[in-house]
């Protein structure tokens, strides 16, 4: 998730990460380097560097790539326990006050189709699509946040409770609320158990908000969910991110896989409606969105703190 600007990485991987996050940062300068490889005085370069490299340019070019390995497919079923990758934990954890019992003491990331069924997660995006369609942004990304009342409207945001008001009671239900509630209880012991924790010292935190991707252009530096990002740094009070997908890749949308961006190379989880992807919030999972070519992406990032300072309420009918 990223929708704030980042503050400087920390850590041992300061370094290869700063360069990530660079080259992640450089796809703004996509159109004009599209031109660039477009014409034949490229071509004639790029074989004369291959020639002089022997294939030295192209090794470069695969670790670089967008994506070099397939966590999880769009394919696949992951039941009835999480497929767990561990990474070790970053130095971000020190740099804030430990909580026994939940701060990270193993990291790593995870995906798991059995806690949220297929009908549940459709239920979930018509409730987006329910509040989204009261407005929405201009391009990219648009947000919903239940807890907070914010939702995208063109270049700003307002709050859904108070700009609609009574007009909230024909768009959301306490069922579709309940259900929300009940899906956050899962994913938070799903983390738990993974990691290792007590379930009672984790508490849900802001922001945690649907989002809806399309390949319409952002508009704002707000909808542009595509640069490279690591959720502790962007928000100090987050150590176990997840997120719910509601839409599936390859037939719902193209593009909008997440990749953790790795030392050794990119990773990536391809989205399927019911699918949970979570993982510790540090420099150790240094990650992106792929950008969306077609089609729509609804997704809910659901974000947890070991900080009871930081914890947030289920949202609740006004």
């Amino acid at each position: 998730m990223a929708l704030l600007r980042m503050r400087a990485p920390q850590g041992a991987n300061a370094t290869e990460i700063e360069k990530k996050i660079k080259r992640g940062n450089a796809l703004r300068q996509g159109s004009a380097w599209r031109g660039f490889l477009g014409s034949r005085w490229f071509l004639v370069l790029l074989l004369v560097v291959v020639l002089m490299s022997g294939g030295a340019m192209w090794i470069y070019l695969s670790l670089d790539s967008e994506v070099t390995e397939t966590l999880v497919s769009r394919g696949e079923l992951v039941s009835p326990h999480p497929r767990i990758y561990s990474v070790p934990c970053s130095e971000d954890y020190n740099n804030h006050k430990r909580y026994p019992g939940c701060t990270p003491q193993k990291c790593g990331r995870a995906v798991t189709d059995s806690i949220v069924t297929r009908e549940e997660a459709e239920t979930l995006k018509r409730l987006a699509e329910r509040g989204l369609a009261l407005a929405g942004s201009e391009g990219g990304a648009s947000i919903l946040d239940l807890h907070s009342g914010a939702l995208s409207m063109g270049k700003q945001f307002v709050n859904i409770y108070r700009y609609f008001g009574e007009q909230i009671g024909e768009v959301f239900t306490e069922e579709d609320f309940q259900l929300y509630k009940d899906v956050r209880v899962r994913i938070q012991a799903v983390i738990a158990e993974t990691f290792g924790l007590d379930p009672a010292l984790m508490y849900l935190t802001k922001p945690t908000f649907f989002s809806r991707i399309n390949s319409t252009i952002a508009q704002t530096q707000h909808d542009e969910y595509w640069h490279p990002h690591i959720d502790k740094v962007t928000y100090g009070s987050f150590d176990y991110t997840s997120l719910l997908y509601l839409s599936d890749y390859g037939s719902d949308f193209s593009g909008g896989r997440f990749i953790f961006m790795d030392p050794n190379g990119n990773r990536t989880v391809e989205p399927r409606a019911g699918r949970v992807s979570f993982f510790s919030s540090g420099t150790e999972n240094l990650h992106r969105v792929e950008k969306v070519s077609w089609g729509t992406r609804f997704a809910i990032t659901v974000s947890f703190t070991c900080d009871p300072a930081h914890a947030i309420a289920d949202p609740a009918m006004p």
